[in-house]
C-alpha cells in the first residue's frame, strides 16, 4: 500500500518540528504565507472547520532535507520523515503554539496576528489592518473616508485580524502567540479584568481556552511509504500539488529538478542569498525560471522534465552570470536602486539573456538602446498586460533573431505602438501604476529635492525621517468629500519628500505651505518636481486646473528623460 492514514493533533505535529522528527524536502519551497493566510487559519481552526489534510513520506534512506522557518532542534530521526504537503499551516502554527511571532525571508515584520476576547458570536467578516510595506511610503493624513461603518465599528465585528501598533494597545486585543505562553491572568490584566468578579472574566476565560483548543485539533495525516525512492516521491508531490493549484509552477519544477540534482537547492538558496546581501531581493522562482530560460531558450517550466540534468547546471552558470550583469547593468546605467522600480521582475531574465547573446559586449549606443527599452517597457508594462511567459517568449526569439536591443524595442511598438507619454497617460493614475517609478526616476534625474532638507530624492536615503515617501500635494482629508478618489490619489497629485517633511505639511492646504516653500528654498524647489508656479492653481478649488497643469509638465520631463536615450 502507496499510503497509510493517521490522525494526529497540531501540538504532537508542532512537537515532532521542534525535536527536529520532522523535516522538508529538498523539494520544498520556503515559507511563503502572508499575514492574512496565517489569520484566516487560525479563525478556522477556532471555529473547528475542515483544515485539510498533512502528507508525510518516512523514509529508512537519508534524504536532501532542509529546515523548516522556524527553529528546530538536531534529531537522529531528522531526515526520516519529510514534510511533503502543509507546510504553510505547520510553520504558522509552530511558531504560535511557541509564542513566537512568524518570520517570513524578506519581510520587514514578522507576521504576528490579534484576538479579539470582545468578538461577537458566530461567523464574523475578514479584513486587511496592516501590509508589507512599499518603498514609497504615504502617511500625510489618515484616510478614513469608507462606506458603511467605520474602521473602529468594523473591527469590532472581528474576531483575528493582522496586527497593527495602534490595535495591539488596545485592553481587549491580546496577541495569539501570548495566548500559547502566558496565563489568564497575565492576559486578563492588560484587558482590565483584575478579579473572577468581573463581569467579563467568564467570557473572556472561556474563548482564551477555545483557541488555546487548536493545540488538540486533530490532522489527517497521510504517511507515504517506506519503499517508495526520492523520484517516485516527487512525481506524487508535483500531482498532488497540481490537482489544488497550490503551488506556482516555479515550485513544482523545482521539484523535479532538485529530484534528479540532489541539493541543488542549497546552490540556488546561496545564490538568493548573494543578490539579497550585495544586489537586490530576487525571488526564487525568478532565478529558477533564469535557469530554464539560459536551458531550453523559452520560459516555460513544462520543458524542465525533458532538459538533461548537464543542460541545467549549465543554465544554472548562465543564469548567475547573466543575472550579476542585469543588476549591475539596472543599478549603474539605469539608476534602478531597487528592484520594486521595474513593473515585472522578468526585466532580471531578459537583461541577463541578451547578456550572454552578446558576450556582455555592448556599444554605447547599444547600452542607450537597452536603457530606453528598460525605462519605457517598464512603464508601459511590458510583462504586466496579458501573459508574462508569452511575451518574455517572444523577445526571447526576437534577441536571438536580431542578435540585439532592436528586437525588444519592434517589440514593444507592436504591442503599445506609441512610445511617448502623454498628459492624458497621467489621468487616473496612481502610485500602483508602473508609471509612477519611470516618473520617480525622471524627477530624480530633473534633480529634484525634498522640500525641507534639499537632499536628492532617492530609496538608498537612511532613517524613517530621511526616507522618501509619497505626498499629496493636495491633501486628501480636504478634498474627499468634493472629488473623485482616483483623481485625488492621480500622481499629478503626489510628490516625493522625506518621511520628516510629509509630517511637518500634514493636510495644510497648499496655498498655505507651497509659499513658503518658494521663499525659503526658491521657485526651482517646485520646479524640479514638476510643480506649476501659478499661485492661483494653488486654491483648493482650482484643483482640477492644477491637475491638469501638472499632467502636462510630467509628461514633458518624462518624455525629455527618455528621449536623451533615444
Amino acid at each position: 500500500m502507496a499510503t497509510s492514514k493517521i490522525d494526529m493533533s497540531i501540538s504532537d505535529l508542532v512537537g515532532k518540528i521542534q525535536r527536529g522528527e520532522l523535516r522538508l524536502p529538498e523539494m520544498q519551497r520556503g515559507y511563503v504565507w502572508r499575514a492574512s493566510r496565517v489569520r484566516d487559519l487560525l479563525d478556522s481552526l477556532y471555529r473547528g472547520y475542515p483544515s485539510g489534510s498533512i502528507l508525510v513520506w518516512e523514509t529508512d534512506a537519508a534524504q536532501p532535507s532542509r529546515d523548516l522557518a522556524v527553529e528546530q532542534k538536531s534529531s537522529p530521526f531528522a531526515g526520516h520523515n519529510l514534510l511533503l504537503d502543509g507546510q504553510q499551516r505547520l510553520t504558522s502554527l509552530s511558531a504560535v503554539l511557541r509564542g513566537e511571532p512568524v518570520t517570513v525571508r524578506n519581510r520587514k515584520r514578522p507576521i504576528e496576528i490579534l484576538f479579539n476576547l470582545d468578538h461577537p458570536e458566530g461567523v464574523t467578516e475578514f479584513t486587511e489592518v496592516e501590509d508589507d510595506d512599499d518603498n514609497f511610503d504615504e502617511v500625510d493624513e489618515v484616510d478614513d473616508d469608507i462606506s458603511g461603518p467605520s474602521i473602529q465599528e468594523r473591527l469590532k465585528n472581528l474576531t483575528f485580524v493582522v496586527s497593527s501598533q495602534s490595535l495591539a494597545q488596545q485592553p481587549n486585543w491580546v496577541r495569539v502567540s501570548s495566548v500559547f505562553v502566558e496565563t489568564d491572568q497575565q492576559l486578563l490584566k492588560k484587558a482590565g479584568v483584575t478579579s473572577m468578579d468581573h463581569p467579563n472574566y467568564g467570557k473572556y476565560t472561556e474563548r482564551l481556552n477555545k483557541l488555546r483548543a487548536i493545540r488538540n485539533y486533530q490532522y489527517s495525516v497521510n504517511v507515504l511509504s517506506r519503499d517508495l525512492n526520492y523520484e517516485e516521491v516527487a512525481e506524487i508531490f508535483v500531482r498532488v500539488n497540481s490537482l489544488g493549484v497550490k503551488l506556482r509552477g516555479s515550485d513544482l519544477a523545482l521539484a523535479q529538478i532538485t529530484a534528479r540534482w540532489p541539493n541543488s537547492l542549497a546552490l540556488f538558496e546561496e545564490f538568493q542569498d548573494e543578490c539579497e546581501e550585495n544586489y537586490m531581493t530576487l525571488d526564487l522562482g525568478l532565478l529558477v525560471r533564469s535557469m530554464v530560460v539560459m536551458a531550453t531558450n523559452q520560459s516555460r517550466f513544462m520543458r524542465v522534465a525533458n532538459t538533461s540534468t548537464v543542460d541545467l547546471k549549465k543554465g544554472w552558470d548562465d543564469a548567475k552570470a547573466g543575472t550579476r550583469y542585469a543588476v549591475n547593468f539596472l543599478k549603474t546605467q539605469v539608476g534602478i536602486e531597487d528592484e520594486t522600480l521595474l513593473s515585472s521582475p522578468m526585466f532580471f531574465i531578459s537583461l541577463a539573456y541578451l547578456s550572454r547573446l552578446k558576450h556582455e559586449q555592448f556599444s554605447q549606443d547599444e547600452i542607450k538602446q537597452l536603457k530606453y527599452w528598460v525605462l519605457v517597457a517598464s512603464a508601459k508594462g511590458r510583462y504586466s498586460r496579458g501573459s508574462s511567459e508569452s511575451l518574455l517568449d517572444a523577445d526571447l526569439r526576437a534577441m536571438e533573431r536580431q542578435g540585439g536591443v532592436q528586437g525588444l524595442l519592434d517589440n514593444l511598438v507592436q504591442q503599445f505602438g506609441r512610445l511617448n507619454f502623454e498628459p492624458q497617460d497621467f489621468a487616473g493614475r496612481s502610485s500602483n501604476s508602473p508609471l509612477f517609478s519611470l516618473l520617480f526616476l525622471a524627477l530624480r534625474a530633473n534633480n529634484a529635492t525634498d522640500w525641507s532638507t534639499g537632499l536628492g530624492i532617492s530609496l538608498s536615503l537612511q532613517g524613517r525621517q530621511h526616507k522618501i515617501q509619497y505626498h499629496h500635494i493636495f491633501p486628501k482629508a480636504l478634498l474627499k468629500h468634493s472629488y473623485d478618489r482616483g483623481m485625488i490619489n492621480e500622481m499629478a497629485n503626489l510628490a516625493f519628500v522625506s518621511g520628516r517633511t510629509n509630517q511637518r505639511i500634514g493636510a495644510k492646504p497648499p496655498r498655505d505651505y507651497l509659499p513658503s516653500i518658494i521663499e525659503k528654498s526658491g521657485a526651482e524647489t517646485l520646479i524640479r518636481q514638476g510643480v506649476p508656479l501659478d499661485k492661483a492653481l494653488f486654491e483648493l478649488e482650482a484643483f482640477p486646473k492644477f491637475i491638469e497643469a501638472r499632467r502636462q509638465i510630467l509628461a514633458d520631463i518624462v518624455n525629455r528623460f527618455i528621449s536623451e536615450l533615444n
